[in-house]
């Protein structure tokens, strides 16, 4: 089996999964996610958004496996190509799951692939269960600045299990006077290809939010955005922890990769 994988939650899926070797080529996002497979000295070809017929044409292989974010013009191409096509599209928790079963299917690896549900299901249920007592906080997370866009429908279930209640509508665009009316608690930022470099102090100026509760309470922080947009169980497990310590600091350590709002706004 050859694989070019189009996303980085099909590489990391493959790597949690000890099937690397099914690897014929990847994106330089897979790279980023995960550093070792460098070493392998794989063909790179572009993503799901921007790849055309002849660079997986000029890699040959036996499945294209693809994910969230498409266009269009790009899942055209991959179509054209004439390879087998497992093409994925989550939304919900339940969708990652089973684009996990789906992975594992496709390399024989069935048994690990439950074995990993299982242990991302029980700590899912265990942050639920440490949160359930505790107040819960409004939260506003974004995915991207401009527009504004509220984050997928998976990270609002993770909101939820950490003892969030996610505001306003998963996946759609809003503005900065809606969340100024709404006034969370908390501001979450995970731009899509940031990583954890949002311009948290210069986001809220421009914005005018110095005066809502998340600002003056100093709960605005930056979630690395590969823990919560890489649809994977690998990515999603750090995520949790990520979420759980912005929520409620006082009850789950701060991850090293939390950024917080910096100087006096």
């Amino acid at each position: 089996m050859r694989i070019a994988s189009l996303q980085p939650s099909v590489t990391l899926t493959l790597n949690a999964l000890g099937r690397l070797d099914t690897l014929c080529a990847h994106t330089k996002y897979c790279v980023e996610a995960l550093p070792e497979l460098a070493a392998r000295k794989l063909p790179i070809i572009a993503d799901s958004w921007t790849t055309t017929t002849d660079e997986i044409t000029a890699v040959a292989p036996d499945l294209v496996i693809a994910s969230v974010p498409y266009r269009l013009e790009s899942l055209a191409a991959i179509l054209k190509t004439g390879f087998p096509v497992l093409a994925l599209a989550p939304h919900t928790l339940s969708d990652v799951l089973q684009d996990t079963r789906l992975i594992a299917r496709q390399v024989d690896r069935s048994a690990e692939a439950q074995g990993m549900i299982e242990a991302f299901e029980h700590a899912v249920a265990d942050f639920e269960s440490a949160t359930n007592n505790l107040p819960r906080q409004t939260v506003y997370c974004e995915e991207w600045g401009k527009p504004l866009i509220h984050s997928q429908p998976w990270i609002a279930e993770l909101i939820g299990a950490c003892g969030g209640t996610f505001v306003g509508t998963p996946g759609i665009q809003t503005t900065p006077e809606t969340i100024a009316a709404f006034d969370p608690d908390i501001l979450l930022f995970a731009w899509c290809g940031a990583g954890d470099r949002v311009p948290l102090d210069r986001v809220v100026v421009q914005r005018g939010w110095q005066h809502l509760t998340a600002v003056r309470n100093r709960r605005v922080y930056c979630i690395p955005d590969e823990y919560l947009n890489t649809p994977a169980i690998p990515s999603l497990t750090q995520g949790l922890a990520h979420l759980a310590s912005a929520i409620h600091p006082q009850h789950f350590p701060e991850p090293s990769r939390l950024v917080t709002l910096g100087t006096t706004v």
